[in-house]
């Protein structure tokens, strides 16, 4: 028969004991916020659409728009969109090299666009309330 061999596996993963590095969190963010912000550009063009269609149009838009769960979305939309940016911006740097590619810089340029993304996302906040 077959040669028998252990395996040196865990046999039960916890994951709530696994420490991502920010550099990780970060990088798993900007993909997130990616595809958030792919699909809402299909409802912000479906609402602006809705909005140039006709004055009636408009005012059905306008009334979307009053509800606080839209509101919350498209909060969130802007706050995944200034997110995207901010981590596209930090990897740009790093990819023409005024950015050093170490640890050390890639957690304190991911703890800056995080700064950066609650900044973006309060004032998000004040512009759509």
């Amino acid at each position: 028969m077959g040669k028998t061999v252990k395996k040196q596996r865990p046999v039960n993963l916890d994951l709530t004991t696994i420490r991502f590095p920010v550099t990780a969190i970060a990088s798993i963010l900007h993909r997130v916020s990616g595809v958030i912000t792919f699909v809402a550009v299909g409802i912000l063009l479906w609402l602006l659409g809705l909005s140039l269609s006709s004055p009636e149009g408009f005012l059905q838009a306008s009334a979307v728009m009053d509800s606080f769960i839209v509101k919350f979305i498209v909060w969130g939309i802007l706050t995944a969109l200034a997110y995207h940016i901010a981590g596209g911006i930090r990897h740009m740097l790093m990819d023409f090299g005024y950015l050093g590619e170490t640890l050390q810089i890639g957690t304190r340029s991911a703890q800056v666009a995080f700064g950066i993304t609650v900044v973006l996302s309060i004032l998000a906040g004040v512009l759509v309330w």
